[in-house]
């Protein structure tokens, strides 16, 4: 048995040992496609056009939008992998707004992924989230300071202490194909001891056209399972969630068999019942996992049911209806 199907036996056992035999799919619930920093090399925002300072360059999508797919991601079975958007996108009362219809909507606490949240506004969201997820993205702070440049881990890292004091919890995000090697896993190892996280995004990179990673190769699934196995190993119970792209599907089995918990990153509003979200399910059962909800089949249930039920105005309502039934017909489509 060569190392990695070793190392990846052990990971598998150990994820056994403390987890049912399950996954299932996570979304990123995004209110924004703009961010105040913009300077993330590996990221499409980073590609955008500056505008001048006091221009309004948000771009945000509407809160009833994004009501309409957290009732989509409930009755479907997805589970929200995080709150998020870009930078200053959103004011602080927004959010805390948004934050109650999500804790509503969902009867569940959420993460937020907000950059690094003062403890004033940690207090306010608590009743509403499980805890806070850091865009660390990589550990090796060579690299970090090239990829990241306006977004220093020093910030970050109170943040997890903020969070910890109030009863919260911590997860982070890693990006795979930064520029780090496998030397790098000791000092993620400490990482995540020190801050206390208890969930990881574990994404590979996906070139962006036009960054600086725009010609270079994504790690190979062997390298991704090998961090996913390491992490398992070394952290038994960490919640461990794998980024897949399209053009992933095929390894979702091995890095579930390397300890992987859920999968997440895949486009699924825009590939719902397609061949893709197919082999996802597939891929799951190929490693003897159970899959629940669903990407393939719409429940048939009344949807404006499920808007009535909200504490909402009815013009909002009426808004999440139409939102609602749009994304509902294209998934369908």
């Amino acid at each position: 048995m060569d190392k990695l199907k070793k190392l990846i036996s052990e990971a598998s056992k150990i994820y056994a040992a403390n987890f049912p035999s399950n996954t299932w799919f996570e979304r990123a619930l995004f209110f924004s496609w703009s961010c105040s920093i913009k300077d993330c090399t590996f990221c499409y925002m980073s590609t955008q056009e500056k505008r001048n300072k006091g221009d309004d360059d948000r771009a945000v999508r509407s809160k009833e939008s994004l009501y309409a797919e957290t009732i989509i991601c409930k009755n479907l079975g997805w589970k929200i992998g995080f709150f998020s958007g870009g930078i200053n996108a959103y004011h602080h009362k927004d959010l805390l707004e948004m934050l109650k219809v999500i804790n509503e909507i969902t009867g569940e606490k959420v993460w937020i992924n907000l950059g690094a949240t003062p403890k004033n506004y940690l207090e306010k969201y608590k009743p509403y989230i499980k805890g806070v997820v850091g865009s660390i993205e990589t550990v090796n702070e060579r690299i970090h300071k090239d990829v990241c440049p306006s977004k220093p881990i020093g910030p970050c890292v109170q943040m997890f202490k903020n969070s910890t004091s109030l009863g919260l919890k911590n997860a982070m995000t890693l990006i795979l194909g930064l520029g780090e090697a496998e030397e790098d896993f000791e000092t993620l190892k400490e990482f995540i001891e020190e801050n206390k996280i208890e969930k990881i995004h574990m994404y590979a990179l996906n070139p962006v056209k036009g960054t600086v990673f725009e010609k270079k190769k994504s790690p190979n699934k062997e390298y991704h399972a090998w961090y996913i196995a390491k992490t398992r190993i070394a952290f038994p119970n960490i919640d461990i969630q794998m980024g897949i792209w399209k053009d992933k599907i095929e390894r979702i089995s091995l890095l579930l068999g390397a300890g992987a918990n859920s999968i997440s990153k895949f486009p699924i509003i825009r590939q719902f019942g397609t061949k893709s979200a197919m082999g996802i399910e597939a891929q799951a059962k190929k490693a003897d996992r159970e899959f629940l909800g669903s990407l393939t089949n719409i429940p048939k249930i009344n949807w404006d049911e499920e808007v009535e039920k909200l504490n909402l105005n009815p013009e909002v309502k009426e808004k999440i209806k139409f939102k609602l039934n749009q994304y509902l017909r294209n998934m369908s489509s």
